[in-house]
């Protein structure tokens, strides 16, 4: 079947049904139609305030276009293969409804700068999206460091025990990974918020349009000065999602420690059956699904990210269609992105901690060394002999299968004669976390002090 396009009048033949429904965009870009609908209804609203097209011609372009809008919400309008893109495909119907004033909608204006302003507008709702999303996240680790304030757990390197931490310490290094994720994105919109229609297909137009009542009609900080820049820009898109990469970063390490923790070897987090699955052959297991799927889905905002950066790498100015291929890596780096913020926000809800586990696994191996060799670095001794005297505390721990908790001030004493009684209470957890010192540590003190600044900040937050 032969297809007769808006911009065949130069061609002796029409566009071939393989080479259609190769070319076609209209099965992603239709997610755009309410950005396209918009961005028309604001150049036609321009259009009529330079007297390019008189009120009435404009009053019922504009109405027809709202008229589609439900058309297509509601499935009166199908859009098909059959429609190369999202702007032809209104376009054509437009010219269905009310003739050929329908064509003039697109005088001073190309698909070019059409598509960069729709996506512009898309992803302007999807940052909203992202950050109230963050946001509720934010505020679920908060709460949860409030509820188990006083809870201990082993702090880890080399995902070995290293030293006690409260575990609110550890949840609020999420909401500081989380907040950075935030700044990000708001930092993305500021250089996202420009207008790029009216540079038309590349050079802009000799219509005497007004680009500036275009953008504070769409809300945009300004325009895109440049019109070569306008139409063959796509870095606020692939900053996006690089933003999107690094916050499913942020949630595939939080995801890889749910799935530890809820093993039987940690057993720190119970995490609901509502968000964990069985298995079809063993009929005792309890799988952290959700978690898991999390870490995996970063592999497809990480895609996404390579797949826009190789398509946009050797690209010559202005517009090529190449850049047709940037709806699938941006719809799928935001629609992932936000499900796997939902998802883990939800399952932590749904989790609770084993403060007594994570207590006991404290007690059982030897996390406040250091706290031993600071003791003796505080009765004058350097550091690195402080070290080597603790080093063979541990050392002689090991060979008769005792921890630190078990040692009294004769043994310790053998090894220097600077331990006194008080070395004693330096052993212990709680005392190791409230010996600390520094800002931001994890000391009660700074702990208190990191939650009633998140409170203070999240609250004030509105998306």
């Amino acid at each position: 079947m032969a297809h007769k396009a808006l911009w065949s009048g130069r061609f002796t033949e029409p566009l071939a049904d393989i080479a259609l429904k190769f070319s076609s965009s209209i099965d992603l870009d239709k997610q755009l139609f309410r950005e396209d609908i918009a961005g028309s209804i604001a150049h036609v609203e321009m259009l009529s305030a330079t007297h390019i097209l008189t009120a009435a011609e404009s009053r019922r372009i504009r109405t027809a276009l709202k008229q589609i809008q439900k058309e297509i919400e509601t499935g009166k309008f199908r859009l098909t293969a059959e429609h190369e893109d999202i702007h032809l495909a209104i376009e054509q119907r437009l010219i269905q409804k009310i003739g050929p004033l329908g064509g003039k909608l697109h005088t001073g204006r190309s698909r070019n700068d059409q598509v960069a302003l729709d996506e512009r507008l898309y992803l302007r709702s999807a940052i909203k999206e992202l950050n109230k999303l963050i946001i509720q996240l934010q505020r679920v680790l908060l709460y949860k460091s409030e509820k188990y304030f006083g809870a201990l757990m082993p702090g880890y390197t080399h995902l070995q025990r290293a030293q006690p931490v409260m575990l609110s310490h550890h949840l609020l290094a999420y909401v500081s990974m989380l907040e950075r994720d935030y700044g990000r994105l708001q930092d993305c919109m500021g250089r996202l918020n420009k207008l790029p229609l009216g540079a038309a297909a590349l050079a802009g137009t000799s219509f005497p349009i007004d680009r500036a009542k275009v953008a504070k009609k769409l809300h945009f900080d300004g325009i895109v000065e440049n019109s070569l820049d306008a139409v063959s820009d796509r870095d606020y898109l692939l900053e996006l999602i690089s933003s999107c990469s690094i916050i499913m970063m942020h949630l595939s390490r939080m995801a890889e420690e749910l799935v530890l923790w809820s093993t039987k070897e940690f057993g720190f987090i119970h995490i609901s059956d509502a968000y964990t699955t069985g298995s079809s052959i063993m009929p005792q297991k309890k799988n952290p699904d959700m978690a898991e799927l999390v870490r995996g889905k970063t592999g497809r905002v990480y895609g996404s990210l390579v797949n826009l950066l190789t398509v946009m790498k050797a690209l010559p100015l202005a517009y090529n269609r190449d850049m047709q291929e940037d709806k699938l890596p941006m719809f799928e780096a935001v629609g992932t992105t936000q499900q796997c913020l939902m998802i883990i926000a939800q399952m932590l809800v749904h989790s609770t901690f084993d403060r007594h586990r994570m207590e006991e696994e404290l007690r059982n191996d030897f996390l406040t060394a250091t706290e031993i060799a600071d003791y003796l670095v505080r009765k004058g001794l350097p550091f690195r002999d402080a070290h080597e005297v603790t080093g063979k505390v541990v050392s002689h721990c090991i060979n008769h299968r005792m921890y630190l908790g078990n040692l009294d001030i004769e043994t310790l004493r053998l090894f220097s004669k600077l331990f006194a009684p008080d070395v004693l209470d330096y052993i212990y957890p709680q005392k190791s976390v409230e010996q600390k010192k520094s800002a931001g540590s994890t000391s009660p003190h700074e702990v208190k002090r990191q939650i009633v600044h998140w409170g203070r900040v999240l609250r004030g937050r509105k998306w």
